[in-house]
């Protein structure tokens, strides 16, 4: 049995005193400091003698013991528990011809792939229909002038991108922004800014993320989110160039 498969709740109690018998003080650390730093207990493992978040990320003394320093902790760009597998390669990326109509869309569309495309990760997108991708992305229009999409299952990215027809009367930057964004979120990355959105949108609407079953697991060395510090914070600023920031690069290239 691998050890993932191995991996075993914690029962440490409120206090998080004596977890097992037989665990060491090094684990007893890492696991107070994810759950000083904000992390839900139920969602902490141990198995021999390692610490896990989510099944199965695991998390080393000195990534806990970052989480608690000033100005960082929970508040840096996070994942879900699911991410692309490793069988995924090559991923194809499929408009509709509706979107297609709408040429600031289809235009934004290229460049948000060249964006991921330019890192050299092991996930390389390709605008279809075309044949031998490992998995596909649609992409859709809907109203509105902003984009959504969901998180990964089963080892494949979302299937669906939903893009706003109303970002066709922003600028073509803004358009890249909103779709490099949807795409990150079908990889498994969450808003850097979920704990408080008003970061980067101003204001208290719309209020703190919950996990919503998927998690929250920071991707070490990520600095504490700031207002246009990443593609991925809520919303939108107005003056974007649709580019990723450095770290978002750093974070991706960690993860992929």
């Amino acid at each position: 049995m691998s050890k993932r498969a191995a991996v075993v709740a914690v029962s440490c109690g409120a206090l998080l005193a004596g977890c097992g018998s037989g665990a060491s003080a090094e684990t007893d650390e890492v696991v107070s400091h994810l759950v000083e730093a904000g992390l839900p207990a139920d969602d902490i493992r141990v198995a021999d003698g390692a610490v896990y978040l989510g099944g199965d990320a695991h998390v080393s003394l000195d990534a806990s013991r970052e989480m608690l320093k000033p100005g960082e902790g929970h508040h840096e760009l996070h994942r879900t528990i699911n991410l692309v597998g490793p069988n995924v390669t090559r991923i194809c990326v499929n408009p509709t011809a509706v979107f297609n109509a709408y040429n600031r869309l289809s235009q934004g569309l290229d460049l948000a792939l060249a964006n991921y495309n330019a890192l050299g990760l092991r996930l390389h997108f390709v605008r279809g229909p075309t044949t031998g991708c490992t998995a596909t992305i649609t992409v859709t229009t809907t109203a509105g002038a902003g984009s959504s999409a969901g998180y990964p299952s089963n080892g494949l990215p979302y299937g669906h991108i939903y893009v706003g027809t109303g970002l066709s009367s922003y600028s073509l930057d803004r358009a890249e922004h909103a779709i490099t964004h949807a795409i990150g979120h079908t990889i498994g990355l969450r808003h850097t800014d979920h704990f408080d959105p008003s970061i980067s949108c101003g204001t208290t609407i719309p209020g703190p993320e919950g996990s919503g079953g998927i998690g929250f697991i920071p991707i070490p060395g990520m600095p504490p989110p700031s207002p246009g510090g990443s593609i991925m914070n809520t919303c939108i600023p107005p003056d974007t160039d649709g580019e990723f920031t450095p770290s978002d690069i750093a974070g991706l290239n960690y993860l992929y």
